[in-house]
């Protein structure tokens, strides 16, 4: 696809803010050590569209960003940072999940694993909760520049083990924002969603 134009548009802090939009979205979903933002920015080739920062946990926010002017981005809160409050968390997990319930114009969820590790328990809650939602959805494996070819196959072959012993037939794609492995074929198969 090519790429006319990007703009951030706009963060929502509570699913009360969500506005009855009318364009596609693509949401992207992970824990928050994973790459989430280093990964929008190679697709969208910005170096800081997405904030990136030494600290996980900084996406707080529903944070959108209008793509060609034909659909937009919405990068979700990451998972499973232990250095938030309890309360936090909860706040973010409600988030999400008003996301998903209410947003009637989402087409699929990208849901980033590291690929250098299993699938986490938090990974596997929500690919299965995805899952029974009835969301098209992607298992994204990040950071597979970290792996040698051997290593990338091997763990590739594993976390899709995984994936069908949890039920899930979800397409399980390795990614790099270094090398950009997988951009390509990640933003073909964006694409077949949001036509």
């Amino acid at each position: 696809m090519k790429l006319n134009s990007v703009e951030f548009v706009t963060s929502v802090a509570h699913v009360d803010q969500l506005t009855n939009k009318t364009i596609s979205e693509i949401a992207f979903a992970g824990r928050s050590n994973v790459g989430k933002s280093s990964l929008i920015n190679c697709l969208l080739n910005r170096k800081k569209m997405a904030k990136i920062s030494s600290t996980p946990g900084k996406t707080r926010l529903l944070n959108y960003f209008i793509i060609n002017e034909k659909f937009y981005f919405v990068d979700l809160p990451g998972y499973g940072f232990a250095r938030v409050p309890p309360s936090e968390r909860l706040k973010w997990r409600q988030l999400i999940e008003g996301y998903v319930t209410t947003s009637k114009m989402l087409k699929v969820m990208l849901i980033l694993t590291d690929l250098r590790h299993p699938l986490s328990k938090l990974d596997v809650e929500m690919i299965t909760w995805v899952s029974h939602m009835d969301l098209p959805h992607l298992v994204i494996g990040t950071k597979a520049d970290k792996l040698s070819r051997n290593q990338l196959h091997s763990q590739l072959a594993k976390n899709k083990r995984q994936l069908k012993e949890i039920g899930s037939s979800a397409e399980l794609m390795p990614f790099s924002s270094v090398t950009k492995i997988g951009r390509k074929e990640l933003w073909q198969k964006m694409s077949e969603f949001v036509r």
